[in-house]
């Protein structure tokens, strides 16, 4: 499943980078892209699982840029 979040209150590129690839570390993540210039967000994941993994994602985001916020 691939889906795309709005991102608020991301502040740089360089924390985008991070978020991305703390993101890529979870399992069960296929792919993922975090754009500062666009403030999204795009997951690629398993079907089955999608829902625990949004939230492991949300915690990894948490610890780069505790003010950001994922629109889920």
């Amino acid at each position: 499943m691939k889906k795309k979040f709005k991102m608020v209150d991301l502040d740089c590129a360089n924390c985008a980078a991070k978020m991305e690839a703390a993101i890529k570390k979870i399992d069960g993540v296929t792919d993922a892209n975090v754009s500062f210039m666009a403030q999204k967000m795009t997951i690629e994941a398993d079907d089955d699982r999608f829902d625990q993994i949004m939230k492991e994602v949300v915690k990894a985001c948490k610890k780069v840029e505790p003010d950001t916020q994922i629109l889920l």
